[in-house]
């Protein structure tokens, strides 16, 4: 019963959870199903509205509201969101990795090219086990589940975004949905990562609040929108960020009425 209430524990379990969702998404993929480029499209706009929302109403006002003056929202809140885009635009530059649509980025590598997908998927997933965390170590159980079903949400049409380029590829089904499911696999470093500092130190608590958000928001304006824009989809997959952004809002508020 400790699991139930130990804020790391639930970090990390909850971290789990939503990074096994990468591999919910791969299933439809391993089954036999195959998607056009419009319906992966619409899911990735979906993502990044389940994304902005969790960071905007899960992330960031919990950091203002944990600041009681406006010096306090320049110098830690903007200080942390800002910090969370550096983080990710550094492991861009910095960590070789490729993506299915802009291609090879940071330095040059020999490693395979399937190992580098998943360093691409990797880089962005570790910001979203933090959020997950985060939320947990502030002790506030709704804004952590919260923000563990935002993640798990976008996870499964990340999986099936992920898993069905690889078949494209020429990898087998089996190869693709596992290696779906290990990108996601990686969110419990960041949840433990997450809770940890915020349990241990919790002044720490809105910078890790405003970090995580502005990891999120770096990774869906520089990757996400762009890349489900890219093939002539950018109304549908509008609409589908729309959908998603108003899902979670939705979400965010009945898990504040249940368990707030």
């Amino acid at each position: 019963m400790q699991l139930l209430t130990d804020p790391i524990s639930l970090g990390i379990l909850a971290s789990l959870l939503a990074g096994t969702a990468t591999g919910i998404g791969a299933i439809p993929v391993l089954l036999g199903g195959n998607f056009s480029r419009r319906t992966l499209d619409i899911m990735l706009g979906t993502a990044a509205g389940v994304m902005l929302a969790a960071s905007a109403f899960s992330l960031l006002v919990p950091a203002l509201e944990l600041i009681v003056d406006w010096v306090g929202v320049i110098t830690v809140v903007s200080f942390g969101f800002v910090l969370g885009g550096v983080f990710i635009h550094l492991a861009d530059k910095y960590i070789p990795h490729e993506h299915f649509g802009k291609g090879r980025e940071g330095p040059s590598s020999a490693m395979a090219k399937v190992w580098l997908l998943v360093l691409a998927i990797t880089i962005h997933n570790i910001p979203e086990g933090l959020a997950v965390g985060v939320s947990f170590g502030s002790g506030d159980i709704a804004e952590g589940l919260a923000v563990a079903v935002a993640i798990g949400l976008q996870n499964i049409p990340e999986g099936m975004a992920v898993a069905a380029p690889m078949i494209r590829e020429g990898y087998s089904r089996r190869y693709a949905a596992g290696l779906a499911l290990l990108t996601g696999l990686v969110e419990p470093i960041g949840g433990l990562i997450g809770v940890s500092i915020v349990s241990f130190a919790s002044f720490l608590l809105p910078y890790g609040l405003a970090f995580a958000a502005g990891a999120m928001i770096f990774v869906v304006g520089e990757e996400m929108l762009p890349e489900s824009h890219a093939a002539g989809n950018a109304r549908a997959a509008t609409w589908g960020t729309m959908i998603g952004f108003v899902v979670m809002m939705m979400l965010d508020n009945i898990f504040e009425f249940i368990f707030g």
